[in-house]
Order: C-alpha cells, then sequence, then structure tokens
C-alpha cells in the first residue's frame, strides 16, 4: 500500500472518530437510565402509571441539582411507559418550559399547539383561562364522551411557573388534577429546594405535596469509569484493531496521575454530564492524523480552558486607562473594607499616583475618565450599589468593585506589556 493510500486510510479512520464522539459529546447522548435512582425511577413509573391505566390524576414534583438527572429520569421512565399499548393509544404529553412560556398567554396557545386543537379552538373566545384549559381537555374525550384520554403535563423549570401574574396555569393544572375532570399528571421540574414555598396558599392547598429528591451519589471511581465509558468507541466501528489501540490509550490516559487530578478537580466542581462533554470536546478537538490519540497534556489544555476565570479574562482586554482606576478602586477597597464608592472618590486615588509619577503618560481629562469608567460599567466590572443611586449626578453615584483581589492580581501578570510602575502601585499595601 503506498503512502497516500494509507494517509488517506488514516484520515477516513480520524473523521470516522470525530464523528462518533461528537455525536455523543454535542448531542448529549446520556445513559438509557440513570445511576443509582431504581427507587424514584419506580416511584414516578407507578405514579404515571396509576393515571395512564386507572384514570387517576397525580401531581408531584422532581427536585434536585443541574445535571443530577431529573430530565434523564423522567424520559427513562416515559421510554418505559410507552412500550405498554395502553399508552401508546391514550397518553398525551405536553412539555412546557418556564424559560419559554413567560406567561399564561403563551402557555396556553403552546398547550393547545401540542394537544393538536388548534383547529378546534378556531375563534372562540373565552371569558377566563380555566374555562379555555376545560375546553381544551373536554375536546380530549373519547368518542362515547364518556372518559377522556389522559394527559401528562411537564412543566421544566417549575419556579419561574410561580412568577405568572395569580399563578393562574398552575392553580387551573392542580385544581383539575384534584377534582375528577379529567385524568391528568402534572410533573414539574426543578432545582430549587423551596419550590414549593414559592406556590400561594390557595394553589398550594391543590398540590399533592409529593416530591422525588435527586441527590447526586456518584463516587469518584465511578466518575472515572464515566469518562472512559465517553472516551470508548463502540465495537461496531469498522476497523476492530484501531478500536482496541484507541480504547487501551483511553484506559492508560484513566491511569495517568496528572490525569486523574485534573479530573478530580472537575469532579469537585461539578459532576454533571454537560461539563464532561464540554472538556472531553476540547480534548477531542485536539485529536487529527498526525496525532491519533488524546494525551495528559492535551488534558491538562482542555481543562485549563474549562476553568479559566471569564472575568480576569476581560481585564486583559481594558485599556491602560481602565487598569487603573480598576486598581483604584482596588485600594478603596482595601482602605475602607468593601464600601461603596463613586468616581469622584476614585479620581482622587488615581490622583495620588499620578503625583508620584515625573512622566505625564497618564494625565487623562476628566471626560475621557468618566467614559473609562462607563466602559467598566458595561463590561459589568462595577455595578451601582442600589437602585436609588442612579439619580444621582453621575460622578456621585455609588458603585461596587465586581472583582476579587486574585483576579486582579492575575490579571495584571498576564497582561500584555504592563508598565512596572503599575504592577508596583497594585501590589503596594495602600495607594
Amino acid at each position: 500500500m503506498t503512502d497516500g493510500c494509507v494517509h488517506h486510510q488514516n484520515k477516513q479512520r480520524s473523521l470516522k472518530v470525530h464523528r462518533i464522539l461528537r455525536k455523543r459529546f454535542c448531542h448529549q447522548q446520556l445513559p438509557d437510565k440513570p445511576e443509582g435512582l431504581e427507587a424514584q425511577h419506580k416511584h414516578l413509573m407507578e405514579l404515571l402509571k396509576r393515571t395512564v391505566v386507572h384514570g387517576e390524576s397525580n401531581s408531584v414534583l422532581i427536585v434536585g441539582p443541574r445535571g443530577a438527572g431529573k430530565t434523564m429520569l423522567l424520559r427513562s421512565v416515559l421510554r418505559d411507559l410507552s412500550e405498554e399499548t395502553e399508552v401508546q393509544k391514550n397518553l398525551l404529553q405536553v412539555h412546557l418550559n418556564g424559560l419559554l412560556q413567560t406567561d399564561d398567554r403563551i402557555a396556553l396557545k403552546e398547550i393547545t399547539r401540542q394537544l393538536h386543537l388548534e383547529n378546534v379552538v378556531g375563534d372562540r373566545v373565552f371569558g377566563s383561562f380555566a374555562e379555555n384549559l376545560a375546553f381544551l381537555l373536554d375536546a380530549l374525550k373519547k368518542g362515547d364522551r364518556s372518559s377522556s384520554r389522559p394527559v401528562l403535563f411537564v412543566l421544566d423549570e417549575f419556579d419561574l411557573f410561580t412568577h405568572h401574574k395569580n399563578q393562574t396555569l398552575l392553580y387551573n393544572l392542580f385544581d383539575v388534577s384534584q377534582s375528577a375532570q379529567a385524568p391528568l399528571a402534572m410533573v414539574g421540574l426543578t432545582c430549587r429546594l423551596d419550590a414549593v414555598e414559592l406556590l400561594e396558599k390557595r394553589v398550594k392547598s391543590r398540590f399533592s405535596h409529593r416530591q422525588i429528591h435527586l441527590l447526586t451519589t456518584l463516587t469518584f471511581s465511578q466518575y472515572l469509569d464515566r469518562v472512559r465509558a465517553q472516551l470508548s468507541l463502540p465495537d461496531g466501528f469498522p476497523d476492530g484493531k484501531f478500536v482496541e489501540e484507541w480504547n487501551a490509550a483511553v484506559t492508560t490516559l484513566c491511569e495517568d496521575k496528572s490525569v486523574e487530578e485534573v479530573l478530580q478537580r472537575h469532579y469537585n466542581s461539578s459532576k454533571d454530564f454537560r461539563s464532561l462533554h464540554m472538556l472531553l470536546m476540547l480534548c477531542l478537538s485536539r485529536v487529527s492524523v498526525a496525532k491519533p490519540a488524546i494525551t495528559p497534556a492535551d488534558l491538562l489544555d482542555a481543562s485549563r480552558l474549562c476553568l479559566t476565570d471569564a472575568k480576569a479574562n476581560m481585564l486583559h482586554g481594558l485599556s491602560i486607562l481602565e487598569l487603573c482606576l480598576i486598581i483604584a478602586m482596588k485600594h478603596l477597597n482595601d482602605v475602607y473594607e468593601g464600601e461603596p464608592f463613586n468616581l469622584q472618590m476614585v479620581h482622587n486615588e488615581f490622583k495620588k499616583f499620578l503625583q508620584r509619577k515625573t512622566s505625564s503618560l497618564y494625565n487623562f481629562e476628566q471626560p475621557v475618565i468618566m467614559k473609562a469608567f462607563e466602559h467598566l460599567q458595561q463590561l459589568e466590572l462595577i455595578r451601582p450599589a442600589d437602585s436609588s443611586s442612579a439619580k444621582t449626578q453621575r460622578e456621585y453615584q455609588l458603585m461596587r468593585l465586581m472583582l476579587e483581589h486574585g483576579q486582579i492580581m492575575e490579571a495584571l501578570q498576564k497582561y500584555p506589556q504592563c508598565p512596572m510602575d503599575i504592577k508596583q502601585w497594585a501590589t503596594s499595601a495602600f495607594a
């Protein structure tokens, strides 16, 4: 085989590796069943089965931190339920999200669309939300009109629905699930432990108060197994020998001490699939024909990119004047122990620095300093101390610095061609 053919073969193989793993990382391909949540899976399965099979209405709240597997658990239960013929024929699903359906009118339109009832509703005008919802549920009754088809309402970001005016949507959904109007299951997904406390008294009284809590119980060794599984190639890959070599290299990579340290840091900060996929995606982007495997150095670099401080990075793009104003604010924070400051105070602090300088390099007019100060506010590196300060003259508006001491010092070390006297000013105890 010629060198050209070998190169072409290697290139095709590298493209296939990228295609398989990118699909896994970018499309958030999650496991079929969440690990260690068998009891929660059984509980939710029984609840939904009672609605679908026996026509019993229910409401439940799934509570857990982001990435704990709330959506995965619900999908897994729905997948298992859909295997039953009675469910396939009957169950209707409505999925709403608090980030998208920001008020009850939008939510009602979405419910109508997902239940395919636009033609039934037509141009009808309803007196209230309750009338409209009752009409929709009535329209779902079977041909003999003796019983309705069961409906599952899934409310993602449930806590955001509590901010809707009078909580009308929640009130009516809970009301239907409490009464014998129609078999309805209401499943809310939320990250907030106090989500029930956000409900109004009349809404809370209609909620079943069933809650399923998901707490991450993943150990570090299980996390390492997850990394290994996510990076491994499937058995169905065309080149069997390459699969063996790749998977052996992944196992060796996961056993490397420096890699373990990096993964331990990520495990301590977040155990969810999203952050893991982001890390592994950055590693995969370094794989090519010339470099056909992921090395510990790739993982270290990817980790550095994932854990970079966005605000500290933003400081690298500031002008010298803006950097000087940030340092002046830092000194004011040190002197006044975090009390708010205004532009005038910052300018006075900056003047003290200028008095020690013979060079006129840092002499700026007041309007220029004002513009730089406003730019820092636009970047959200500083923010008003309270809403009442908006009425005050701009020079005297009280502000707070949104940067830590360490972030400023780190940015100064990395700032391209930062003058030495500015670094010395920043490190001095007081201006």
